[in-house]
């Protein structure tokens, strides 16, 4: 399964704020500082978070972001299914093909994709934030 470039930033977003002090406020400048990434495709990332609870913002001069929910909390196929628009492995449908219904190929990518998001739905943010993890943000 390929994942967006959105969900990457979202995941990126979420253990740099995972590995962070949790009283402390962090920047978005501060997260594409340490990865490397786009701010304005950072900043949509973090606004959909936002929007569902995971991160918490404060506006102004001293404002920022942080984790609005434990890192125990927040599973990692709770942010897939949010950030992915799409989680279909490919459309059969649009142009139909020619072999739709007689083809096992769909069949057997949508049981790879039910058996993947099972998979990651038994992990959370916190186990993605190991001591290296955190070693290597404040490094940067």
């Amino acid at each position: 399964m390929h994942l967006t470039k959105q969900t990457d930033y979202a995941f990126r977003v979420l253990i740099y704020l995972a590995s962070q002090d949790e009283t402390q406020l962090s920047t978005i400048q501060a997260v594409c500082d340490v990865f490397d990434i786009s701010k304005s495709h950072v900043m949509k990332v973090v606004q959909k978070l936002a929007n569902h609870g995971y991160i918490d913002t404060v506006r102004g001069p001293n404002g920022g972001i942080k984790l609005g929910q434990e890192p125990n909390k927040i599973n990692l196929r709770k942010i897939v299914e949010l950030m992915e628009t799409t989680l279909q492995p490919f459309n059969c449908e649009v142009p139909l093909c020619r072999i739709n219904k007689s083809c096992a190929l769909k069949h057997i990518l949508n049981d790879a994709q039910t058996k993947y998001l099972e998979y990651i739905e038994g992990f959370t943010l916190e186990d993605l934030v190991s001591g290296s993890v955190r070693k290597d943000i404040l490094i940067s």
